[in-house]
């Protein structure tokens, strides 16, 4: 089997990686997953054998027909195969037809921040993810402060990621140049915006702003939301119990609602 690299494609070929997906994404039979480039279907038969349903999105129409025609033959009808593109079905906000709960896959790495975007625009949220990316990513979604990224604070508004396992590079094929991990995404929700009363394009303007210019403190970068006077950002910084010199990275999820919500009111 070859791989496109135009696409991203690594295949999993550690069947202990299979086990450890299957056992973080805690599946039953009431459980619809979506998953995203299920290639030779190393991963999606182990997830037939648990959920309810399984809908597979690959984009390569190759290995879509080959792995539809191999499920057929082995009678495993819970897996619809659907040859597309999951960053454009996730713009279609394709779940208003279709219902899934969990979102379990192994992702080419150029897809990662994208997709996670994508997904937590959707109106009806997955309640779990359970993906293997790439280890350094991982490590700075599951990251806090003084460490945040835009990235993990985008996925961390939503859900509580953790890092369940370290996959060497041998574990794929062909080898990836860097090791990946299994990363779950749990208890996901739009609670945090409800709770803070806090409108999410707000939030998330507000920390793009702050992120925007990330070697330069808050009180430069989000200036221009007090019409460029940094006193004022300053101000707020200090009333939310940060140093005025703060950067973006210093902040905690709970002293970015606090920043936004006195910025904006």
């Amino acid at each position: 089997m070859y791989a496109k690299k135009s696409l991203g494609q690594n295949f999993l070929r550690c069947d202990w990686v299979v086990d450890e997906i299957i056992r973080a994404a805690e599946l039953t039979a009431e459980d619809i997953v979506l998953e995203i480039g299920p290639g030779t279907g190393v991963l999606t038969r182990a997830l037939a054998k648990k959920a309810g349903r399984v809908i597979a999105v690959e984009k390569d129409e190759r290995l879509a027909a080959e792995l539809r025609a191999s499920l057929r033959k082995e009678r495993i009808g819970n897996v619809e195969i659907r040859k597309d593109d999951i960053l454009s079905l996730l713009k279609s906000h394709f779940n208003r037809e279709i219902s899934y709960n969990k979102i379990v896959a192994n992702i080419p790495y150029y897809l990662t921040g994208h997709l996670f975007r994508l997904i937590f625009e959707q109106e009806h949220l997955p309640k779990t993810i359970v993906l293997t990316i790439q280890k350094e990513v991982a490590e700075r979604v599951a990251a806090e402060a003084p460490h945040l990224s835009l990235l993990a604070l985008s996925v961390q508004a939503f859900g509580t990621p953790a890092i369940i396992a370290v996959v060497p590079a041998s574990c794929f094929f062909p080898q990836p140049k860097v090791d990946s991990a299994i990363l779950k995404i749990s208890g996901i929700s739009g609670d945090f915006f409800r709770k803070n009363k806090i409108e999410k394009t707000v939030f998330f303007e507000t920390a793009r702003k702050g992120f925007s210019q990330k070697r330069k403190t808050l009180a430069n970068s989000l200036a221009p939301l007090a019409g460029g006077d940094k006193s004022v950002i300053a101000r707020v910084l200090s009333a939310v119990g940060l140093d005025p010199r703060a950067r973006p990275e210093e902040l905690s999820l709970k002293q970015w609602v606090e920043l936004v919500l006195l910025l904006r009111h």
